[in-house]
């Protein structure tokens, strides 16, 4: 008889941290109903930079609302940790890509401190503790007494980020966080981003209509059809530059096949 020789265990899939099942869109205009997304799926999971990729107009900011909980999909259902998202919470903590975000007669710790205690997760000392850590994760120890008109927009943005993680939620939204710097100042954020991800690995759904950030970015990109927003592809990251290259002209061609056909449904 031969010995019994027992298999190796194989790990166990990780559980998605947020779930997105079926989800359609829809808000009223005083003339018409629009459809923002239709359909929509994917899923993330803890440690993800998930990006959510396609041309303005395709309903990639009106899901991140929706996952921020500050609108009720029409169709199906999004879930975090299992559980149905109602509405808005500090376990989802977003950062828009409008400088004016910031409290303007705070200065950059009084901020951070001000959305802790407001929020009831921490107060006095603790509250300060938590707010200058994260100030430093984002190098702005030495301005941390400045006032958001002595910054610029780059570093009120990372004011933003450094409020948003200090509450520790479960996921980070960004909305085109950098989309209104300037090509160098995008380019550094987008570094010190991924810098932060590498030491923290926090969770961060991405949005995004630029092809070569969503690449830098991303561990995994969705890409999303325009009028109404349907799920195209879901596409891994680019390891190497030549890989980056070939999944931008990947995506690139997909992009266009899609407006050709718009054009001729017209």
């Amino acid at each position: 008889m031969g010995l019994d020789v027992p298999l190796p265990e194989r790990p166990l899939p990780e559980a998605p941290l947020l779930e997105v099942d079926g989800v359609t869109l829809q808000y009223k205009t005083p003339h018409h109903l629009i459809t923002a997304t239709y359909r929509v799926d994917f899923s993330v999971l803890p440690g993800d930079r998930f990006v959510l990729l396609g041309p303005s107009g395709c309903g990639k900011s009106t899901l991140l609302k929706a996952v921020g909980g500050y609108m009720a999909p029409t169709e199906g259902e999004i879930r975090l940790k299992g559980r149905p998202v109602t509405g808005p919470g500090p376990d989802r903590m977003m950062v828009f890509q409008e400088f004016d975000q910031l409290l303007p007669w705070k200065t950059v710790k009084q901020n951070v401190v001000f959305a802790l205690e407001a929020s009831g997760r921490l107060s006095g000392r603790e509250a300060e503790a938590r707010a200058m850590h994260y100030i430093d994760k984002v190098n702005l120890t030495k301005f941390c007494d400045s006032y958001p008109h002595m910054l610029s927009g780059g570093m009120k943005q990372r004011v933003a980020i450094a409020r948003g993680m200090a509450m520790e939620p479960d996921i980070l939204l960004m909305d085109e966080p950098f989309a209104a710097l300037d090509a160098l100042t995008r380019r550094r954020m987008q570094d010190e981003l991924l810098t932060l991800w590498e030491e923290t690995r926090f969770t961060v759904l991405f949005v995004t209509h630029s092809i070569p950030e969503a690449i830098k970015i991303g561990s995994r990109i969705l890409l999303l059809s325009p009028h109404p927003g349907e799920v195209k592809a879901e596409l891994n990251s680019a390891g190497s530059s030549e890989e980056a290259m070939r999944l931008e002209s990947r995506i690139q061609q997909m992009l266009f096949a899609e407006e050709i056909r718009e054009a001729e449904n017209v």
